[in-house]
């Protein structure tokens, strides 16, 4: 079954609702206290990577980051957009930080 995702993201209320987020992201999301997708707005997706990789002691993949930048990308636009299209710019940061 294909997944909608709403055409306006305010209008999303859960998590699971957004491009690129399953029930496993959710849970990390929330894990770091993400807990409602307008909550994703205006932040940095490598500052929550890193609170994941901290709060649950180990080092995600690095897609990770991929797949935050997808989702704070859709509340900020409202374009959904495939988590890997986000890699090439996760990737030129991490080569310049």
């Amino acid at each position: 079954m294909k997944k909608t995702i709403p055409n306006n993201p305010a209008t999303a209320s859960r998590l699971e609702e957004l491009p690129n987020i399953g029930p496993a992201m959710a849970a990390d999301l929330r894990r770091i206290g993400i807990n409602h997708p307008g909550q994703l707005a205006g932040k940095n997706a490598f500052v929550l990577y890193n609170r994941l990789c901290t709060i649950s002691g180990k080092k995600h993949d690095p897609c990770v980051i991929d797949v935050f930048l997808s989702a704070i990308h859709y509340m900020e636009s409202g374009d959904a957009l495939p988590w890997w299209k986000f890699t090439p710019a996760r990737k030129a940061r991490q080569q310049a930080d």
